[in-house]
């Protein structure tokens, strides 16, 4: 197999300072046997992930081969660019064709706490994007597709390996265009006995066909809500001003699959709808109005986690807008309009801007 990136807890530090190690299972269970934590094996003994009954069924298998007849005339996305990644064209995403490439693989600490838990949330992060936003924190990785080749059968292996080291979940970061792939790397990872819970770890931005052909199969889906305003998502996100309209539309519809996310009495999350929103300078996400929608559409209960880490990185500086910090005020509207709309399960990461 291949080498692939270790890296960890915070995002860009970990992708940008760790060194390689070879994905060996024999190497990998020695050196990371001290995360093999007990509470990550107890989470998964009487949970069952909802993919394993498609895939005894045979249905697994045929829904990733539905999604690899899209990708002829690749639709897999809202930009629909219609090229054939089965015979190696690149569309908007870049990625090359229907290659798999993988930037890292490793128990991941710095995900949300109900999807870290004692075992860290088995983060496999994928390259390429559709969005390619001008503020990225992992442009190296999702415009430069900084990576790895990789094939099925080794993804699957790395899904097993994140298994066996005691992560909690499978977490799939920007997973939208190599879907195909990955759902036929879960049918041989299932088959060889993966039974952990699989994140959806997505930008929103999500056409209703490719997410009807995942249910069933995800457990967790963990979307951004990044933009209410049309130009604004233009602006800084290539061109996609359907981002507001269709990821609320996607929200709705992974609400529909998986529901409200609550964690099991162990404190990891096994199953749910968890949003994320990235307060932004400026206002330029819309918090409030987001918070609003969220508040007024979905349950109260519904999973939010308000962040607070933007930082003006790639090519925030060429505007003026996005070029600095958010300030207490920014990030305490934003929790206000949250908790003024009754919303009960918050994530709260920006705590200490709130005095």
């Amino acid at each position: 197999m291949k080498d692939f990136i270790l890296k960890p807890c915070t995002r860009r530090n970990f992708l940008k300072y760790t060194s390689r190690l070879c994905y060996n299972v024999g190497l990998s269970s020695v050196l990371f046997a001290g995360l093999k934590a007990e509470a990550a094996i107890n989470s998964t003994k009487t949970f069952e992930p909802a993919y394993l009954k498609l895939q005894k069924t045979g249905e697994l298998k045929k829904r990733a081969n539905e999604l690899y007849a899209i990708m002829e005339s690749c639709e897999l996305c809202p930009r629909r660019c219609g090229v054939n990644r089965l015979k190696g064209e690149s569309g908007f995403c870049c990625t090359p064709g229907a290659t798999l490439v993988v930037s890292a693989a490793h128990p991941h600490f710095g995900e949300e706490r109900p999807l870290v838990g004692n075992g860290g949330s088995g983060t496999i992060f994928l390259t390429h994007c559709n969005l390619r936003c001008v503020f990225c924190q992992n442009w190296e990785i999702a415009q430069l597709g900084r990576g790895n080749e990789s094939n099925i059968d080794e993804l699957a292996r790395m899904m097993l390996l994140l298994q066996k080291m005691g992560c909690h979940n499978i977490n799939l970061v920007t997973p939208t265009h190599y879907s195909a792939l990955i759902l036929s790397a879960l049918d041989i990872a299932a088959e060889r006995g993966l039974r952990l819970p699989i994140v959806y770890n997505t930008s929103g931005w999500e056409r209703l066909e490719i997410l009807k052909l995942l249910d069933g199969i995800v457990d967790i889906y963990l979307p951004d809500f990044k933009y209410w305003e049309s130009d604004m998502s233009a602006k800084y996100s290539s061109e996609a001003d359907s981002y507001p309209e269709i990821t609320s539309g996607a929200i709705l519809e992974m609400h529909r699959q998986v529901g409200v996310a609550h964690p099991a009495k162990d404190g990891i999350m096994q199953r749910g709808l968890m949003i994320r929103h990235l307060v932004m300078p400026n206002n330029t996400g819309g918090s409030e109005n987001i918070m609003a929608w969220i508040s007024q559409t979905l349950p109260k209960d519904t999973y939010v986690n308000i962040m607070a880490q933007y930082n003006p990185l790639h090519k925030a500086y060429d505007y003026p807008e996005l070029s600095r910090r958010i300030t207490r005020e920014e990030y305490t509207k934003a929790v206000n309009r949250a908790k003024e709309g009754g919303l009960t399960n918050l994530d709260v990461q920006g705590y200490w801007l709130l005095g």
